[in-house]
């Protein structure tokens, strides 16, 4: 039961993504939604709540928000983290993105692999500094903290 069953991005007053990050965005949610594994801490007095989780993703004032709620709408929790730690790795995660996006149109597959294996270190590393900032807040697995990181960089897109 320790899953999300809904994620919603609440990108009001952000520009229009592209295509390309609009399909990111696409792709993400739905593999969390297929496979993921998001555990909420219980604290000394009290157990977390039972999942599954409605998730809802954000970006106020230069923070990234996760605003947790209960199948049935109850709140669940809420956590702030600080952008910074995040910045530089989403930098270069869309920098490799834009150069894996350019070479599919005129580079041989070799170098488009080798692009692509870049492409996903980065990924790995944003989905590592993500998986440090939740810890304490909710346990995620990699696959889940992959998808969740692409859905950050998308936030980020108009951040």
């Amino acid at each position: 039961m320790s899953h999300i069953i809904d994620i919603v991005l609440d990108d009001s007053g952000l520009p229009t993504p592209t295509p390309e990050i609009e399909q990111e965005r696409k792709v993400a949610i739905f593999d969390i939604l297929e496979d993921n594994s998001f555990v909420l801490p219980g604290s000394d007095d009290r157990p977390a709540p039972e999942g599954p989780y409605r998730v809802n993703l954000s970006i106020r004032d230069k923070r990234l928000v996760f605003s947790v709620q209960t199948e049935s709408g109850d709140s669940a929790a809420e956590f702030h983290l600080s952008l910074g730690p995040f910045r530089q790795v989403v930098k270069d995660y869309f920098q490799i993105c834009q150069s894996y996006f350019e070479a599919v149109k005129t580079l041989p597959p070799s170098q488009i692999e080798t692009i692509d294996m870049a492409r996903r270190g980065i990924h790995d590393e944003g989905s590592r500094v993500l998986q440090e900032r939740l810890n304490g807040k909710v346990e995620i697995d990699n696959h889940t903290a992959r998808r969740l990181f692409t859905l950050v960089c998308v936030l980020h897109f108009g951040g």
